[in-house]
């Protein structure tokens, strides 16, 4: 097909699964182990995949999973997007955009709030609407210098090593009722255990790592606190310098994570201990003596993308009564574009089309940032992103989108 003629879109069917997988592959330039396409293949949902097609070649593709979204205070259905990924041979040819404006057209005749997603390029993503929603924190600290402040954690419960087969079914009780209050999370059906153990166990840590270990704390009731980590063994000159990989830790009271931490940090045969992917309010930046051994470093985490306003607006709770009014830009989803009333409190909130003068105006881009909570509008409106219209209507909106405990995304999908 000659370049500048649009490519067709349409979703792939169970026979293609495993050509729109090798396709995806090929857009990051990398290949997949065949246990990871067949876990891949386990969570793939061929509904909702969309493929370009030149010719009968797949040159691009995008597809989302169905999530459940915990929001402050509330849950809603949420599309996660995944797999976007274009041939470097049919790159500047409009060919993405197409896709993430098919995309979100779906997304919306699924009655779905929000589409959201990992951004493997942080650039692209907001000019197709997404606003960055959650921070992650990394942290890597010398074992030498990690000395606990307190003694929380030191002897609570009881911690045992757990097997691979074991894992999904002892750690998600666990992930669930962190799930239940922590903006950010979404659910991880069966398919997507797999999909994480598998991948985490094949690739993606860097040469030397060994297999991934699950370790799970169990306190006075039982289940309360978990960790998945890797080693990479280094000797240096005989003795042992390796490295601890915390892929993820989670736990539902704090004795059980200051628990889970002290854990990690004491394995044996390691110099350092670094976990890539943390909440920004972690308390092990407190729990250590001193923080700044801890080396924190944000990066971009969680990316969310209004679809539907009214509907996303009241999936959640708000600390404090208020009202404001929104205007709302947005230049690709036309049905997005325009103004919303949205009066909110603890107890519930409605969010409807309204007319008139706005309190705020800002894009569509920019609601998805601040609906979890993971950005003050304030912030926005200090960067010239956010105008306000109306006296006190900024310091009104940080009052009514606060929350805690801050958004956080526990694994990439």
């Amino acid at each position: 097909m000659e370049p500048g003629t649009p490519l067709p879109i349409r979703p792939v069917g169970e026979d293609d699964l495993d050509r729109f997988i090798r396709a995806t592959d090929v857009a990051f330039s990398s290949r997949l182990e065949d246990k990871v396409l067949e876990s891949t293949r386990g969570i793939a949902e061929p509904d909702r995949t969309l493929a370009a097609f030149d010719g009968d070649a797949i040159v691009a593709t995008a597809a989302a999973a169905t999530f459940q979204l915990t929001a402050p205070g509330g849950i809603m259905p949420a599309a996660g997007v995944t797999a976007v990924g274009v041939h470097p041979t049919h790159r500047r040819r409009g060919i993405l955009r197409g896709l993430m404006e098919r995309q979100l057209r779906d997304v919306r005749d699924r009655e779905e709030p929000a589409a959201i997603l990992w951004a493997s390029e942080p650039g692209i993503y907001g000019r197709f609407g997404y606003g960055l929603a959650a921070y992650g924190l990394e942290l890597k600290v010398d074992r030498s210098r990690a000395r606990f402040a307190t003694g929380l954690g030191d002897g609570a419960g009881r911690i045992r090593l757990i097997d691979r087969s074991d894992a999904a079914a002892a750690l998600g009780p666990v992930y669930d009722a962190v799930r239940s209050s922590r903006p950010g999370m979404v659910d991880r059906p069966p398919g997507w255990w797999e999909l994480w153990m598998v991948d985490t166990e094949s690739h993606d840590h860097g040469e030397g790592f060994g297999p991934l270990f699950f370790a799970l704390h169990e306190g006075a009731d039982g289940p309360d606190g978990y960790a998945a980590y890797r080693l990479k063994h280094d000797w240096g000159e005989g003795s042992p310098r390796g490295m601890v990989s915390v892929d993820e830790l989670a736990a539902t009271t704090p004795e059980a994570l200051a628990a889970m931490w002290r854990f990690c940090i004491g394995i044996d045969l390691a110099a350092q201990v670094e976990a890539w992917n943390r909440p920004v309010d972690d308390p092990i930046l407190h729990l250590l003596a001193d923080a700044r051994q801890l080396r924190p470093r944000l990066h971009d985490a969680l990316w969310l993308r209004p679809v539907d306003v009214p509907a996303l607006l009241s999936a959640r709770r708000y600390p404090v009564e208020g009202r404001l009014r929104l205007r709302v830009a947005d230049d690709l989803c036309t049905w997005v574009d325009g103004t919303y009333e949205l009066d909110g409190g603890p107890d519930g909130a409605t969010c409807r089309a309204a007319r008139g003068a706005a309190d705020l105006e800002l894009a569509a881009a920019d609601l998805g940032a601040i609906v979890l909570s993971g950005v003050r509008p304030s912030a926005l409106a200090a960067a010239g992103r956010i105008v306000e219209g109306s006296p006190g209507a900024v310091r009104r909106a940080d009052s009514m989108f606060a929350w805690d405990p801050a958004p956080w995304t526990a694994f990439v999908f």
